[in-house]
């Protein structure tokens, strides 16, 4: 039989007291009880084997479970230093940050407080270039009501100086009208329309003897074809002058030309001028004008040539 000691020795030692105390305790109660009966100390007997085999599976479960637990407790310990570390870095890493964001910040301040002085000088710098582009249209304004009174009154000297120069150059014609009518004209004479005025007024409207009147100049004399012939009727030029003969001067011409002929005066429209534009010539080409252009002679012969069709009538004297 198993002795106490040897049961004690199974226990583990901080149940040990516990268990003598237990022990003692059974027996001060088995003293105390002196009818227990032998089946009962068999069965108490049973029990305490029964606690001391729980015991030990207890203690085994203890030593296993503490085995796991010392290895959980190992990786869990690893895991926190790796934690640990990392959590080192990590404040690390935010307390580089935190300097970079300060940087940054003094930096943005910095930057900040300089373009805010920049802006300050653009916006000074675009308001005087406002001003300076308001008193730039202001006397570009200025300048551009000079410019055009500046033109209106250089229109009216051209104009001016156009009726001059035509004037002049009418005077040219008249004085000189053998050298330049010549070349067309024997023998060529300036008629005053004053001659034929009474003539005209028996044969035309007022209106168109007013129309007449506004001729700036009248020749007559005997045509100087590529075949003369002595019994030639003399004919007459319905001339206007200008200094640059444009399709007006051809269109005035071509009038009073035709209010001549409607009169019984043979008479051939004729432009003279020193130059002479496009559109004048185009007109003159379509209607037979006769230029006489710086000394030229142009369309002649196309012009004699329409007055000898059948527009064309004896010309009376100017005496009749």
């Amino acid at each position: 039989m198993v002795g106490y000691a040897q049961i004690l020795q199974r226990v583990p030692q901080e149940w040990r007291m516990t268990f003598l105390e237990l022990t003692e305790a059974m027996e001060q109660h088995l003293r105390e009880q002196l009818a227990v009966r032998r089946e009962d100390f068999i069965a108490l007997s049973d029990a305490v084997r029964d606690l001391v085999r729980a015991q030990a599976r207890s203690e085994a479960e203890w030593r296993e479970y503490r085995a796991q637990s010392e290895e959980r407790f190992a990786r869990i310990e690893a895991a926190i230093q790796e934690l640990t570390a990392a959590q080192a870095r990590t404040e690390q890493r935010i307390a580089e940050l935190a300097a970079a964001q300060a940087r940054t910040e003094a930096e943005l301040r910095e930057y900040r407080a300089q373009s805010e002085e920049r802006f300050a000088r653009l916006e000074a710098a675009i308001q005087e270039l406002r001003d300076a582009q308001a008193r730039t249209e202001q006397t570009l304004q200025a300048l551009i009501a000079v410019q055009q009174k500046f033109e209106e009154r250089l229109q009216r000297l051209e104009t001016r100086m156009g009726r001059i120069e035509g004037r002049l150059l009418e005077m040219v014609y008249r004085e000189r009208a053998t050298s330049y009518f010549g070349r067309v004209l024997r023998r060529p004479k300036v008629v005053d329309l004053s001659a034929i005025l009474d003539d005209l007024e028996a044969r035309l409207s007022p209106d168109e003897v007013d129309e007449l009147l506004n001729l700036d100049l009248l020749v007559t004399g005997r045509p100087r074809w590529p075949q003369e012939a002595v019994d030639q009727p003399d004919i007459w030029l319905a001339v206007e002058v200008s200094s640059t003969v444009d399709v007006e001067d051809v269109t005035r011409a071509v009038a009073r030309s035709a209010l001549l002929r409607k009169a019984g005066y043979p008479a051939i429209p004729t432009a003279a001028g020193q130059e002479l534009t496009i559109p004048a010539r185009t007109i003159a080409q379509e209607e037979a004008v006769l230029i006489l252009q710086d000394g030229r002679v142009l369309l002649w012969e196309e012009a004699l040539a329409r007055l000898s069709g059948p527009r064309a009538s004896s010309p009376p004297s100017p005496g009749e």
